[in-house]
């Protein structure tokens, strides 16, 4: 029997596969944990990060919310840095909850993934 943690390892591993980011169109992975959810847009070909966000440091508000902010927070800081496009990866987790919504905010920011 798989744990949790093994389970999420084996899908994040399959996507990692199939997903990758480049300068003009960078990866945009999400790690979130029990209190906070973090967000980097990464070029794959060079391994640097172009920008991130996070919610740390963030005023107290239910989690959902949380992520959402961070969200507008990276499509407005990649529109700084000139990016339109992205290309998710939701690192092995389900696309529900606290991933969702902050990937709903980015495309509503203008991200288009």
């Amino acid at each position: 029997m798989t744990t949790k943690i093994e389970r999420r390892l084996k899908i994040k591993t399959r996507i990692r596969g199939k997903v990758s980011g480049t300068a003009e169109r960078p990866r945009m992975t999400v790690f979130r944990s029990n209190k906070q959810i973090y967000v980097q847009l990464v070029d794959d070909l060079t391994g640097r990060t172009l920008a991130a966000a996070s919610s740390r440091g963030m005023e107290a508000a239910p989690k959902k919310e949380m992520a959402a902010k961070v969200g507008e927070a990276i499509a407005k800081k990649a529109q700084e840095a000139g990016i339109t496009t992205v290309v998710f990866d939701r690192n092995g987790y389900l696309y529900h909850g606290r991933v969702k919504e902050l990937a709903d905010a980015a495309r509503n920011g203008g991200l288009k993934f």
